[in-house]
């Protein structure tokens, strides 16, 4: 990594492993990009109506009553991280402790509207300074997918537990909406917005009695458990070992193991036929060099007439372009190896790589900030129990601040969640 090189200042921030969190542990030295990281955020707090605070009540940059707060507890390492990488950097100093915010998502969100224009056009030229690229060893071929997906999803399963409600559905949750066209969203609603999720994708995919269907990822298996009372046949497909165990017993739990069978198998190798294929919040991890790959699967093992519902996290095209080669603190951190698709993307891949045609897209982008609200909530309402499971406090701030990252981002539009619909062309609809 780039960091290695950079002479470490003498401090280091406290309660960091620097095992475990090496680059989080150690503090880069370049004075130059730092005066120019703080010139940056002076720039930005104005620009934005941010407040930026120092230790023992200083302010950097101030701003009225409301305002989003960055509070700076370290400054100097604060500046010496965002300086030498960037996103990455600002990251990892939040995971260190060098800065907190008293509305972590209003901040975030802030900084997220239209964040093409945070650095001026006249100094976009600073990104090469410490923009990355993706290590090939994340690339998410299938040498590194299981290894990619392990590091997430195989955390703990007590772990997501604690956060998410007992459908134990780790996606996009569909809630009722009021006069006003928004999501109506609380814990207690959630287990059912989840139900509501799962019923539009089986619904879409005309999922019933006698169905064939092939789930590629299989979460902890309440889809394939939805699927199976419908009186399908299912076969889901996972790389997460402990997903397999926690769904196979599900499954069992349920009755349903007649009907529900669930794999360690990667996508590529998936064989069979389908009247249906069921995939929920998987596309994101494929990578864009094996998005042909995933589509022409996909087309390989739908048999005559069958449908394909994805459920997808996407973004605007032009902003994919702009981030598909750029290693992120998300990747970096949260999600090796992946890349957020736009809807333009998903179907000029299924155009060119298979007889597949996108016919349907259902975008729902304000029911995902709501579901992270709720998930991001719960998570900060047990902290302590997740300590007591292993997970340190960097641990615990990382994914705060990808909770809440992710929020804002819904939030902003700057991220979308679609239902899609792939039929080959001449197929009913």
């Amino acid at each position: 990594m780039t960091q290695q090189a950079f002479r470490p200042v003498h401090h280091r921030p406290d309660q960091v492993d620097a095992l475990r969190w090496p680059d989080v542990a150690r503090v880069p030295d370049v004075p130059l990009r730092a005066a120019v990281a703080e010139r940056l955020l002076r720039r930005v707090a104005r620009r934005r109506g941010l407040r930026v605070e120092l230790p023992g009540g200083g302010v950097l940059v101030p701003a009225g009553p409301g305002a989003p707060v960055l509070t700076l507890n370290r400054p100097d390492a604060f500046f010496h991280r965002v300086g030498a990488t960037g996103l990455i950097g600002f990251g990892e100093s939040y995971q260190a402790g060098d800065w907190d915010s008293p509305d972590l998502v209003g901040l975030l969100t802030e900084l997220a509207t239209a964040p093409e224009t945070l650095v001026p056009t006249g100094a976009q030229w600073l990104r090469r300074l410490y923009v990355q690229r993706q290590p090939e060893d994340e690339l998410p071929s299938t040498a590194n997918s299981r290894r990619n997906i392990s590091r997430h999803y195989d955390l703990s399963n007590e772990l997501f537990a604690l956060f998410l409600d007992p459908t134990m559905t780790y996606s996009s949750a569909v809630f009722p909406t009021g006069p006003s066209g928004l999501p109506s969203a609380d814990w207690d609603t959630l287990p059912a917005a989840q139900h509501r999720k799962i019923d539009h994708l089986l619904d879409l995919a005309r999922v019933g009695r006698g169905s064939r269907v092939l789930e590629i990822g299989t979460g902890w298996g309440e889809l394939a458990l939805r699927a199976a009372a419908r009186g399908a046949r299912v076969v889901s497909l996972t790389l997460s070992e402990e997903q397999l165990a926690l769904a196979r017993q599900r499954i069992a739990d349920a009755g349903q193991s007649d009907r529900a069978e669930v794999r360690l198998c990667d996508y590529r190798a998936a064989e069979g036929e389908y009247d249906a294929v069921v995939s929920v919040e998987m596309i994101e991890a494929v990578g864009r060099p094996f998005w042909p790959a995933y589509f022409s699967t996909i087309d390989r093992v739908l048999a005559p007439g069958g449908r394909a519902a994805l459920q997808a996290i996407t973004m605007p095209h032009e902003r994919m372009l702009a981030s598909s080669e750029t290693y992120t603190w998300i990747l970096k951190y949260i999600f090796p190896g992946g890349l957020i698709p736009s809807v333009r993307a998903i179907a000029q891949t299924a155009d060119r790589y298979t007889g597949l045609r996108l016919t349907h897209c259902r975008p729902y982008g304000p029911h995902y900030a709501e579901t992270l609200r709720l998930w991001r909530e719960r998570f900060t309402e047990r902290a302590d129990e997740v300590a007591d499971l292993g997970f340190d406090q960097v641990f615990r701030r990382m994914w705060e601040l990808y909770l809440a990252y992710s929020e804002a981002g819904f939030r902003t539009g700057y991220l979308d969640v679609q239902h899609l619909l792939l039929t080959r062309e001449g197929a009913t609809r």
